[in-house]
């Protein structure tokens, strides 16, 4: 099931983004995010852009939601997406149900494009960007250090419109 976040999610969400944060390079944070940093971040992306999370048998199992691109008003149109998945559910496909749902919710409020920022080598985030229809915008080397590791990063660009 996909719904709207609520912010008595910010525990589990904090409990599937913690691990990438601990264990992986797909995010560039190097500090957990605490259950108070998460909500005050539903706060924000709920009062301008969209926020779902995906629930099996009432248990937040991914998330997905956009952020402001860029701060200029001419990007206005323009968001910046984040999904992540509880690592035991990776593969059944709620990546791609997540995205698509997020798509229909940004078509009609207007956006026009997303972009998909990937820390590389990430091949499976890849592999959903590209099965959705995201076309690979940019490459940028060595641009984030985490684990003692220079870590490339890539754009996917998505045009709703």
């Amino acid at each position: 099931m996909i719904r709207d976040v609520k912010l008595s999610d910010a525990q589990a969400i904090c409990n599937i983004y913690n691990y990438y944060v601990e264990n992986t390079i797909v995010t560039f944070e190097e500090e957990n995010v605490t259950v108070e940093d998460m909500t005050d971040k539903i706060k924000y992306i709920t009062d301008k852009y969209c926020f779902i999370v995906y629930e099996d048998k009432g248990k937040v199992v991914g998330y997905a939601y956009v952020s402001k691109w860029r701060g200029r008003s001419a990007y206005r149109f323009c968001v910046e997406s984040s999904i992540y998945l509880d690592k035991d559910y990776n593969g059944r496909g709620i990546g791609t149900i997540l995205y698509k749902e997020l798509i229909d919710r940004l078509q009609k409020l207007n956006y026009r494009v997303i972009m998909g920022v990937v820390a590389l080598p990430n091949e499976p985030s890849v592999k959903l960007h590209e099965k959705i229809g995201f076309k690979k915008a940019g490459h940028f080397e060595k641009v984030g250090l985490k684990f003692n590791r220079w870590i490339d990063v890539g754009y996917w660009q998505y045009n709703i419109k």
